[in-house]
């Protein structure tokens, strides 16, 4: 705060001193209180927090590349029955313990193709540790390469929703869990290739962003398998199709922290297992559901850190993430 020196010609009664302190007190708390040069404002905050918890609310500029580092780490435990298919039925044979940790570097690069077109492919880094009844495993890996693109059809207004289609997919460059041996380490991968096709939607109303999301994935089936399951050899996999939904809302809190809450949930299609002696059988339907809390610090007028925290809320869904969010190009 600046201290003036007024003469003391201009100086007012001594009644009148308790107002001026008043009116310095409210001019001091909306200087605080206003924004500061390079600061941003709460809309560019919101921008920020939804392409850290998505990726695929906002685009960069034409010839802009943006680099960005993400951890996290999910926790899944279960009891797993062990059964066997023979003559087309399931014998139990016992009940497994399992617990996975995993924790995921990914490394993504966004390039401006367009205004309105951004390129963009991620390289997952996987270290897996598992632990069951029978064995127990660490393994580090790459995971499955993703590139993809998101477009916006239309120009962004400030009074109208934003709208992104977006496209990704992904190879199977992780290790397969179709072609594990056990004994020889965690599958880093889907062990299939797989397309998805989206279409997001969100709309600030600072301070808040709401956004919503649909998708569909198709996967390729995964041939020539040699893997024994049970007293049979694994030969194909197809995957079934998946449709995921997601929506949720950020808030600004001030215009340095935000926060978010969202809900995602996938509902995945079973798969048709062959296996070498001709016989063919098909996984259940599988849904998982995950509820998402984050908390955005700005650290500088261009850069933001996420931290999230995932719960699964389904049988299906992790038990727990937890992740990072930080932008490499300060």
């Amino acid at each position: 705060m600046m201290l003036r020196t007024i003469p003391l010609a201009v100086v007012i009664a001594f009644a009148a001193a308790p107002v001026l302190a008043q009116q310095a007190t409210a001019d001091a708390a909306r200087d605080a209180l206003a924004k500061k040069e390079g600061e941003g404002d709460q809309s560019a905050l919101l921008k920020q927090t939804l392409t850290a918890v998505d990726k695929q609310y906002t685009l960069i500029r034409r010839n802009q590349l943006a680099l960005t580092y993400d951890v996290s780490y999910s926790y899944v435990g279960e009891d797993r029955i062990v059964t066997d298919i023979a003559n087309g039925s399931a014998t139990l044979f016992n009940i497994e313990n399992n617990n996975s940790h995993t924790v995921t570097n990914t490394f993504s690069a966004d390039y401006g193709v367009r205004d309105n077109l951004t390129a963009n492919v991620t390289l997952p880094l996987i270290s897996r540790y598992a632990d069951t009844a029978a064995r127990s495993g660490l393994s580090n890996s790459i995971g499955d390469i993703g590139v993809g693109a998101r477009w916006q059809p239309f120009e962004a207004r400030r009074d109208q929703p934003g709208l992104t289609v977006t496209g990704n997919v992904r190879l199977p460059t992780g290790r397969s869990p179709f072609k594990i041996i056990a004994g020889s380490g965690e599958a880093t991968g889907s062990g299939v290739g797989a397309a998805t096709v989206g279409l997001n939607v969100n709309k600030i109303v600072d301070p808040v962003a709401l956004f919503g999301s649909v998708n569909v994935t198709a996967s390729l089936p995964a041939k020539n398998l040699w893997q024994v399951n049970g007293s049979r050899i694994l030969t194909r996999v197809a995957p079934g199709p998946s449709v995921g939904f997601g929506l949720g809302f950020a808030y600004a809190l001030s215009y340095g922290i935000s926060t978010t809450i969202s809900f995602q949930e996938a509902i995945s299609a079973g798969s048709k297992l062959r296996f070498a002696d001709g016989l063919e059988a098909k996984t259940h339907m599988q849904t998982s559901g995950i509820l998402n809390l984050g908390l955005g610090y700005r650290v500088s007028p261009k850069t933001t850190v996420n931290f999230s925290v995932g719960i699964g809320l389904t049988p299906d869904s992790p038990n727990l993430i937890v992740g990072m969010n930080l932008p490499l190009s300060f």
